[in-house]
């Protein structure tokens, strides 16, 4: 039997907060009096069953205790009902009801924590601690009393204050009009989804339900690039990602990148506006679609975090990007801000969702690549690491626990498959992957939809319902640098002939050659080669990119990095030996080059499930130091050199350990030294 006589000692694991209780304590008090992860919406009430614990009984030497099977009140009727009518694993008790009478221990399960870990699927494998700026709350309200008269909505605030510890409480008219129906309905007590504003500032009630409301809560984290619109849509209580989808960015009519689209705005009266429109249309589309996928209705997400870069920030916001394109690049506003959708022209979600947007850290470095911050951390890094967000406009981090660097890179759409010749946005159908024989010059590739090689057995009958249609961002990037490793190409980026390369697949094009890839115009297919343009298109992409991580190891007056993260969707396909062998990246050992998938997007993701998050990369943002890569004299001679494959001056050691690039030239007419011009 227990001891009445003295408080018992209750052990919580997996944390291991310990403390001592009176007996007839429940356990969910217990919890949360030592800041146990324990979760509960009902308040304690038994509706929810949020709060399942698993007591342990015997002893536990670990902990100097002995449990005995009296330590926890018996199983009372509320737990008795709710497991006849949902079900509960045996074993567990609801923390609300079971009342300490014992020393014991006590498992709080992954799913009753209130903070649940969300393994992100990327390199650095690390978690989100859930604590949304959006939750719904169970509240029981005062009846109103003539002796005391007070409006409904100032006991819900009341109620909200005491059972909740909610500060100061805000609702819009529309909330007003349904609040008392709801409370009467409910017998007064209703559940809102109450946002938690930035820095303490006053909560706001996005919606109420009459009594406990079971409805999930939704939210969506957007990374709006200059290309694609990728969003992902998660569940606000456990930041599950119930489905992930992504549109092209309209705006792309306007100007593939972002100086053409600064352009447009400027030569054209009401350009932004219609910038503006065509991407608020899209967003909204998104929202229809993802909602629809995930079997959602679009009215029950409530919350929309956004990483965009300077210009597709301002373009969004409604504001003339004109400031950023022309020195010092100056943003209208670079903070954070928190907007009502409706504000936006963001209609498909709930007519109450709020909108966090990152703040962003200089005028050509914006909220993606504060949201690559927030997910990577280079400022807790020991080694020193270059993160590379490889896209239309590329953001660069550079850095360690003591200092971190960024600058913007033009790098142009040619990675993402455009202006290159067979070039087409990732889809099946489209050459991903490619590899070249460097004794017959003979290909080989893989395209989406099928895991077959070329020359498989099957590979016709697996592509025969798409076909082979081009060839996509990371394809075109194997092609190029499996050219120059097959001695197709040469270091300055000149195609050679059949007679110099000994291969019929070097086609002449007017006075330039192409390297045929595939060939099926004798069944009506396309002809797929890789043509002098498509080279110099590269080389430009990949220069702007490299001169930009020379910069930043420049200011950090570095010759090498420790480590490459390659962020971005794009990134997350990118081979880092190709990559290498191109001189998209510094020298260093291939099993330093990791992916991080879409950290940006993943970034937006923390900050719609962590209200912490957003006031850590608040700050974060100014200990980033900016480098203005459009006024930097030696960006000029860095992008001259890095034209050559892999570079004209740079050597690469690493890369030299397992690949011979072979030393050929074919600029016999003296022409052609390897796209040395700047990207506008």
């Amino acid at each position: 039997m227990t001891d009445d006589t003295q408080d018992a000692l209750v052990i919580f694991t997996p944390s291991g907060k310990r403390g001592r209780f009176a007996h007839g304590t429940p356990v969910l008090t217990a919890a949360r009096q030592l800041g146990v992860d324990l979760d509960s919406v009902c308040g304690g009430r038994g509706i929810c069953s949020k709060c399942q614990i698993t007591p342990g009984y015997g002893e536990f030497s670990k902990h100097g205790v002995t449990v005995e099977a009296d330590a926890l009140t018996e199983w009372n009727a509320v737990e008795e009902r709710y497991k006849s009518k949902r079900g509960m694993i045996d074993g567990r008790r609801l923390g609300c009801q079971a009342k300490v009478m014992g020393d014991v221990v006590i498992d709080v399960p992954p799913e009753s924590q209130v903070h649940k870990q969300v393994i992100r699927k990327s390199a650095s494998q690390r978690d989100i601690v859930m604590d949304p700026a959006t939750r719904a709350l169970y509240v029981e309200v005062a009846e109103p009393d003539m002796h005391e008269p007070t409006g409904d909505f100032e006991r819900l605030v009341t109620a909200l204050q005491q059972q909740w510890g909610v500060g100061e409480v805000a609702a819009e008219l529309p909330i007003l009009r349904r609040l008392q129906p709801a409370l009467r309905k409910g017998n007064w007590s209703v559940t809102v989804a109450l946002h938690k504003g930035n820095h303490d500032a006053r909560h706001r009630i996005l919606d109420i339900w009459p009594g406990f409301h079971e409805g999930k809560i939704y939210g969506l984290a957007i990374d709006l690039g200059s290309t694609t619109i990728a969003a992902h849509l998660c569940d606000l209580h456990d930041g599950s990602v119930l489905a992930s989808s992504g549109v092209m960015n309209p705006q792309i009519r306007f100007g593939e990148d972002l100086m053409s689209r600064v352009s447009y705005a400027m030569m054209n009266p009401g350009g932004d506006v219609e910038m503006t429109a065509a991407v608020r249309t899209a967003l909204n589309g998104l929202v229809q679609a993802i909602a629809t996928e995930a079997k959602i209705v679009p009215t029950s997400i409530y919350e929309i975090t956004f990483v965009c870069n300077p210009v597709m920030h301002h373009l969004l916001l409604g504001i003339d990007p004109v400031e950023l394109g022309q020195a010092p690049f100056a943003l209208a506003t670079s903070g954070s801000l928190v907007l009502d959708a409706a504000d936006l022209d963001i209609k498909a979600v709930n007519p109450a969702a709020r909108v966090y947007i990152l703040p962003c850290i200089a005028g050509h470095v914006g909220a993606d690549c504060a949201a690559v911050a927030l997910s990577e951390e280079p400022n807790k890094s020991k080694e020193m690491v270059l993160i590379v967000d490889v896209g239309t406009n590329a953001e660069l981090l550079l850095g360690n626990e003591t200092r971190v660097l960024a600058c913007s890179s033009p790098t142009g759409p040619a990675f993402e498959g455009a202006q290159i010749s067979s070039g087409q946005r990732a889809a099946p159908g489209a050459i991903e992957r490619v590899e070249i024989d460097p004794i017959s010059k003979e290909p080989r590739f893989r395209v989406i939809g099928s895991d077959l090689w070329s020359n498989d057995p099957g590979f016709v009958a697996a592509t025969e319902s798409t076909g082979i249609t081009g060839i996509c961002g990371s394809g075109i990037i194997e092609a190029v640098a499996e050219m120059r490793m097959a001695g197709l190409v040469d270091q300055g980026g000149l195609i050679g002939g059949a007679d110099q390369t000994g291969t019929p697949r070097c086609i002449p094009e007017g006075r330039t050659h192409s390297y045929v890839l595939h060939d099926g115009s004798a069944t009506g297919g396309p002809l797929i080669t890789v043509t002098q343009g498509d080279i110099r298109a590269i080389q430009l992409a990949k220069a702007a990119l490299y001169a930009g991580a020379k910069l930043l190891m420049d200011e950090m007056q570095i010759e090498t990095v420790e480590k490459v993260v390659l962020a971005g969707a794009f990134g997350a396909h990118i081979s880092p030996k190709h990559a290498m062998v191109l001189g998209m990246i510094p020298d260093v050992r291939l099993n330093k080059v990791i992916s991080a998938g879409n950290a940006a997007g993943t970034g937006a993701r923390i900050a719609l499930c962590n209200v912490a998050a957003r006031d850590y990369i608040e700050d974060t943002v100014h200990h980033i130091h900016k480098v203005e890569t459009a006024i930097e004299p030696r960006f000029q001679e860095h992008f001259v050199n890095a034209s050559a494959i892999p570079n004209a001056v740079d050597t690469f050691p690493e890369l030299s350990q397992i690949v011979t690039l072979p030393q050929v030239s074919f600029n016999t007419a003296g022409a052609g030294s390897g796209g040395r011009r700047r990207r506008g």
